[in-house]
Order: C-alpha cells, then sequence, then structure tokens
C-alpha cells in the first residue's frame, strides 16, 4: 500500500472508456485521462506556522481533481495517482 506525506492523497483511477457514446472503440493514445477517483489514501496534512491542518478529503470518497495534476503510479496490477490536496476540486456526492 501507498502512504502518502504531507497534505498529498492517493487516487485509485476510474476505469477509462473503451467506447465513446456513439460506439466509437477508443485506442490508447485516443482514451482521455478521468477525472474523478476513488480516495484511497490521505496523507497527514500540511503544517503551517507549527500546526498541523488536515486534509480535507476522506478514504471511500470519491473526488475531481485537476485534469493534468499529480502523479501517476502503478503497484501490481493497480494504477494511483498522487496528489497534493490542493489539486481536488471537489467531492461527488
Amino acid at each position: 500500500m501507498i502512504k502518502p506525506l504531507g497534505d498529498r492523497v492517493v487516487l485509485k483511477q476510474a476505469e477509462v472508456e473503451e467506447k465513446t457514446a456513439s460506439g466509437i472503440i477508443l485506442t490508447g493514445n485516443s482514451k482521455e485521462k478521468p477525472a474523478y477517483s476513488e480516495v484511497v489514501a490521505v496523507g497527514p496534512g500540511k503544517e503551517e506556522d507549527g500546526k498541523l491542518i488536515p486534509v480535507n478529503v476522506t478514504v471511500g470518497q470519491k473526488v475531481i481533481y485537476s485534469q493534468y495534476a499529480g502523479t501517476d503510479v502503478t503497484l501490481g496490477d493497480e494504477k494511483y495517482t498522487i496528489v497534493k490536496a490542493e489539486d481536488i476540486l471537489a467531492v461527488v456526492e
């Protein structure tokens, strides 16, 4: 398992669509990176002025994040993205 440091969050990528709504099959480079993922791990938070400011998302939430944010990591067969908390734009309810 990946344990993030500071104000970083580990996201499990949503499945990429293989086919468009009109039925066109997408190849590797044509597939867009999904804009939402599930939170699988959260760092302790960011330290400012000697105080720890926690991250405002929790494990299990689905979030929307900036399209080009983060670092993609593959661990085993699973693909993850590690982003800073500030790159998370919204929580999907």
